[in-house]
């Protein structure tokens, strides 16, 4: 199992609605991410910056490239842009970040 770690940045004032839109994620983009072999996916906030820190797990980090492409990840973006930094295509901005300590 690969773990994968990133940021992304919020708008100001846009943390309590990218919290409520994902306090009610759609049933169809659940699974799309497990059926991908997503696992343990986590999202949190830095509330000074409104930058967001995930950290998931994944058995083929290839398959998050192929998941971009799909109808419904297109239009959770399409539903997200407005709440945080995202690219000309609507996917987030988003910086990998590299492994510096584990403790298993």
């Amino acid at each position: 199992m690969n773990r994968v770690a990133f940021t992304m940045k919020l708008y100001k004032n846009a943390a309590a609605e990218y919290k409520q839109r994902h306090d009610a994620i759609w049933p169809e983009l659940k699974t799309l991410l497990r059926e991908n072999g997503i696992s343990d996916y986590s999202i949190f906030l830095d509330e000074t910056s409104g930058v967001l820190y995930g950290t998931l797990k994944i058995k083929d980090p290839g398959r998050m490239t192929e998941m971009a492409h799909h109808p419904v990840m297109k239009r959770w973006w399409e539903f997200m842009k407005d709440v945080m930094e995202t690219n000309p295509d609507h996917s987030p901005v988003s910086q990998s970040l590299k492994e510096v300590f584990h403790l298993d």
